[in-house]
């Protein structure tokens, strides 16, 4: 079935019939908003769009798929999925472009979209059933020139743990003093795409016992926890993260989350409530930890106020993890001495290095999952002292390091010293220490 996949392309049994019955979608009747069992496996089901759209998803779950995206192309409709932060071209029927307002228009229908409207982005959800477990798809449609492309998030049930990050036992005892804090803000920073949210999930459901209120404002909210207030952010009508984050201290919270600091206003809200006994997380979008300290300030928040209020500043990354199936070690010549010494790469893990070969199992990429790569930055006395005098992140990411920080790629480095990941795929992720210092 495998082969058959790769050269007819998910679906092409299921394209020849809806070919030869052109129009049966019209006679498609999907409520808005309901939840959908579009993973039924009942073969019998008679060959329609829904079958093919149904078909494609069971396909991405299949192979761990986080994303779907269909793309409408000048001649064709391509469908790519994101399988541990990379896209990947599905083969699909080779006409499937004659279908593909049928695709786009029932995807829109099922999600609760307006059909009549594809001059605008639009934003939905749909909810479906694979073996009796919930998943919840975010859709967005975005118009481009060669019609609307549809982007599908697949979010199914996660088991958020400390373990699941994959960190190094040092940074797991880091983390469990930092969540057994009173007060204080915990900041996860990086680019799009790196994990912080799942760490944030993960924080969130250690703390989350019957001794502790736990509210959360969030654009959009991604996983449900039970047991957790969860709010979304809605600026038409005034939910913005600063009035709801104002709101949530009438509401006495132990715990409060926000999705983003993307202004003074926030930052500064959340500085109070940590200052007034709250435990505050919160991400920013910034390259390494050091330049968290660097953002605040930038967004004016008084220095003082950074080094009394946060507690920690942690950098994440997403790395690939080595299929455990076919992962072999390098073989000689396959990096040559300087340029291991270019990268800083270690001399005493040369011996240890390990690349990806590819099989069945991992789709021949050589990868199955991810973990993450931290950098954990604790605010110290002498980081607050440094903090406070305005030093730049030239300055205070040397001094950070002598208080125990290790740099991203050091932990990469070390990573790739277990067996776990690959060089090439620490490199994808992280910059080098003087790259960093100067962004």
């Amino acid at each position: 079935m495998p082969a058959l996949r790769q050269v007819y392309g998910i679906g092409a049994e299921t394209f020849e019939e809806l070919l030869e019955g052109r129009g049966m979608e019209e006679d498609i009747d999907l409520g808005r908003g309901e939840q959908v069992n579009v993973l039924d496996e009942d073969e019998s089901e008679e060959a329609s769009v829904k079958k093919f759209i149904n078909q494609v998803i069971r396909e991405a779950l299949r192979e761990r798929a986080t994303d779907i995206h269909v793309e409408p192309l000048s001649n064709d409709l391509r469908v790519r999925y994101r399988i541990d932060g990379v896209l990947q071209e599905v083969p699909v029927p080779v006409q499937m472009r004659k279908l593909q307002r049928s695709v786009i228009n029932i995807l829109k229908l099922t999600a609760g979209l307006d059909l009549g409207e594809d001059r605008r982005p639009q934003d939905g959800r749909i909810s479906l059933e694979l073996g009796g477990q919930p998943i919840d798809v975010r859709v967005a449609s975005i118009p481009t020139i060669n019609g609307e492309s549809i982007s599908l998030r697949l979010l199914g049930k996660e088991v958020f743990s400390l373990e699941r990050l994959g960190l190094d036992e040092d940074y797991v005892k880091k983390v469990r003093e930092l969540l057994a804090l009173p007060n204080g803000i915990i900041l996860v920073t990086g680019p799009t795409g790196c994990g912080k949210s799942t760490t944030l999930y993960t924080f969130l459901s250690g703390l989350n016992t019957k001794e502790r209120r736990i509210l959360t404002i969030e654009d959009p909210v991604e996983h449900k926890l039970a047991g957790v207030n969860q709010s979304a952010v809605q600026p038409e009508i005034g939910n913005t993260f600063a009035n709801l984050l104002r709101s949530f201290l009438r509401g006495d919270p132990n715990v409060i989350m926000v999705g983003e600091m993307r202004d003074y206003e926030t930052a500064e809200i959340a500085i109070r409530a940590a200052l007034t006994g709250h435990l505050v997380f919160s991400t920013l979008h910034t390259n390494d930890a050091v330049g968290g300290i660097t953002r605040l300030l930038d967004m004016n928040v008084e220095p003082f106020l950074v080094a009394s209020a946060v507690r920690a500043f942690i950098a994440q990354r997403l790395v690939r993890k080595l299929c455990p199936f076919c992962k072999a070690p390098a073989q000689p010549g396959d990096y040559s001495p300087a340029y291991l010494r270019s990268i800083g790469f270690p001399p005493e893990y040369e011996s240890k290095i390990m690349r990806a070969v590819g099989c069945e199992n991992c789709r021949q990429s050589g990868y199955e999952g991810r973990l993450a790569i931290m950098e954990l930055c604790l605010v110290t006395p002498k980081l607050q002292e440094l903090i406070t005098q305005r030093k730049t992140a030239a300055e205070l990411r040397p001094a950070a390091e002598k208080e125990g920080m290790r740099p991203l790629r050091k932990y990469g480095f070390d990573k790739v010293a277990t067996g776990t990941t690959t060089i090439e795929e620490v490199m994808r992720v992280t910059t080098s220490d003087v790259s960093a210092q100067d962004e």
